[in-house]
């Protein structure tokens, strides 16, 4: 039997050229992916803490506030939500395929700007923006505070919670300004109510004083159980959450001084004012290129935490001092 002549293919080989092009394109590939996460942190990060925000130059190049018939408060709170979530990347919320997912220290400073802010709102809404505590919640002020209290890490579609798509933290933060935007353009026509007295201006304080000393616990708790580690991930989500407080803080008493001018003139605390103001500023200053959470005694390391807490405090105490002059 004669054996069949069978002609099998032989396999093709790829040109070395083609090799080498897909070899380089596997190259750039690896490099785009590496490059990815440092350069977009690079590009997003921002951390804003300008003391001036919001101000304007007059004539003679001073520094003022705006000529609005609006509550300034309010105006600044407006323009610290368009800036944090509208100019700026909003990044608490980044899931991790975005580059901004990797970042630590701007989430934590927005999230601790927009405590502040949604403090502020359950206050316009409970004592400035109505006459008397039985008189009506203010609508605009009612819907603001509660859009704001939102939490900052909410995502388009989070499985653990749902399903469906829900609404993110950036979409219900830009209702909260929009309901705050329309509270002050009816303010500005004498549509709503902002009382600049005395005992409003009191409870404002004494809910800061509040937040403050619970900031002051944080940190507090942070040094005595890692102060010394030789490595401790927690103490700059701490530093710059506490950072963004009192940022936000800074800006809003900055604008009550504006509002409640009268009040302060009266009782002759624009002093002790800028005082308060002076010590959130310093602060919000410090900017250590790595923060690290040393003994408060060491000489070697320092404890970035213990000095924002000296100045957290000092501004505190400045404010009870406030609020006793305004209790007589």
């Amino acid at each position: 039997m004669d054996e069949l002549d069978i002609d099998i293919p032989k396999r093709r080989r790829l040109p070395g050229s083609v090799k080498k092009v897909s070899l380089g394109g596997l190259v750039i590939l690896v490099l785009l992916a590496a490059l990815y996460y440092p350069i977009g942190m690079m590009l997003s990060h921002s951390i804003n803490d300008d003391p001036d925000f919001g101000l304007v130059a007059g004539p003679d190049g001073a520094l003022a506030p705006p000529q609005t018939a609006g509550s300034e408060a309010v105006r600044l709170t407006i323009e610290m939500l368009r800036r944090e979530v509208d100019i700026n990347p909003w990044t608490p919320n980044d899931p991790f395929f975005f580059p901004t997912a990797a970042l630590d220290n701007m989430p934590n400073y927005q999230q601790g700007i927009l405590y502040a802010i949604s403090r502020f709102a359950i206050e316009m809404a409970d004592q400035i923006g109505r006459s008397r505590g039985s008189s009506q919640v203010d609508p605009n002020l009612d819907k603001a505070s509660g859009l704001l209290k939102y939490a900052g890490d909410v995502w388009v579609w989070d499985p653990a919670v749902s399903l469906a798509p829900t609404a993110t933290s950036e979409a219900q933060y830009r209702a909260g300004r929009r309901e705050l935007e329309a509270y002050n353009d009816r303010l500005a026509r004498g549509e709503a109510a902002f009382e600049r007295r005395s005992d409003n201006l009191l409870a404002t304080l004494e809910r800061f004083t509040s937040d403050l000393g619970s900031t002051s616990a944080v940190i507090d708790e942070q040094i005595r159980n890692h102060a010394g580690d030789v490595f401790d991930f927690r103490a700059d989500d701490v530093f710059y959450q506490t950072k963004g407080r009192l940022y936000g803080y800074y800006l809003l008493l900055r604008g009550l001084k504006h509002d409640y001018a009268s009040v302060i003139m009266e009782r002759q605390i624009d002093a002790a004012w800028d005082n308060m103001l002076a010590s959130l500023a310093a602060a919000v200053a410090l900017e250590p290129l790595v923060i690290t959470n040393g003994a408060p005694d060491s000489m070697i390391r320092p404890s970035h935490l213990t000095s924002q807490g000296f100045y957290l405090l000092r501004a505190r105490t400045q404010m009870k001092e406030i609020g006793n002059i305004l209790l007589k």
